[in-house]
């Protein structure tokens, strides 16, 4: 399996397991910027150099090392799962990609076919019921990854914990979890317990979001999202989500983790 997801800054100062929807845009354009003193231009997600990536082929080898004999600071982040699976429907179903597509071709087509769901277009000012369509789109989201159909899971709505255990079961051992609510904090933490070529001022660097401006935004308070029965899915596939990083499953409107991550708990419950 390897370290799918996993990225390494070139001077191997710190590795990162990619979690979609958790800040993963801005710690990657940090990573960049910690080596060579600028940002990415573009979205680092499509960055072939400067970046050591498990998805790039020469650089598999070198992470593989680093990871088995723990060289790099190694860490990731996570994020409240009611908001992250809100964040993946307005980017990736109700809006448009930096492209100008619809994501993944004809899955929106799809998706109003056998579930009903109806994300407007940019002509109508992306005008539709989001309380509705999100609750299809969620039931959609738990057939993927509770019965693989009519896809495979998604990984911007896969859970956290899936996308966190590959990079333990294959050895791998994290130096931090951190909240994407806590973000100033949790990066500053990572910056503190390495060495990069560039200093970093992590006040000074802007906030990444791809996805921002290509569709609509959230019109409703969290909580009016979910009722019972989006709630009990939610808890169906995000169970151990909510209590491996302590996040409030009765309250969707408190977005801050309960308490802080117990990262023995969390390799012991993940490493197979």
């Amino acid at each position: 399996m390897g370290y799918p997801g996993t990225w390494m800054t070139e001077s191997q100062s710190m590795l990162y397991r990619v979690v979609p929807k958790c800040a993963c845009s801005t710690i990657g354009q940090i990573m960049f910027y910690s080596d060579h003193g600028t940002f990415f231009d573009g979205d680092v997600h499509d960055a072939t150099s400067g970046l050591h990536k498990w998805s790039i082929e020469s650089s598999q080898r070198l992470i593989e090392d680093n990871v088995r004999k723990h060289t790099s600071y190694s860490f990731t982040c996570v994020r409240n799962p009611y908001t992250r699976i809100l964040s993946s429907f307005f980017d990736k179903i109700a809006g448009i990609q930096r492209n100008g597509k619809r994501y993944r071709g004809n899955l929106v087509p799809q998706l109003a076919q056998k579930y009903g769901i109806d994300v407007g277009s940019p002509e109508n000012g992306f005008e539709f019921d989001q309380i509705a369509s999100f609750r299809r789109f969620l039931l959609f989201a738990r057939d993927t990854m509770r019965w693989r159909r009519p896809m495979e899971p998604d990984i911007h709505w896969s859970a956290m914990s899936g996308h966190i255990a590959t990079f333990i079961a294959n050895g791998g051992r994290y130096d931090a979890i951190f909240f994407t609510e806590k973000f100033n904090e949790g990066m500053q933490k990572v910056l503190d317990a390495v060495k990069t070529p560039v200093p970093i001022d992590l006040a000074a660097i802007p906030r990444f979001n791809e996805s921002e401006g290509h569709g609509p935004k959230r019109a409703h308070p969290v909580s009016a999202y979910f009722d019972d029965l989006s709630r009990h899915l939610i808890w169906e596939v995000y169970k151990r989500d909510f209590q491996l990083f302590h996040y409030d499953f009765e309250n969707p409107d408190n977005k801050m983790p309960t308490a802080e991550i117990d990262l023995e708990e969390v390799h012991a419950k993940l490493s197979t």
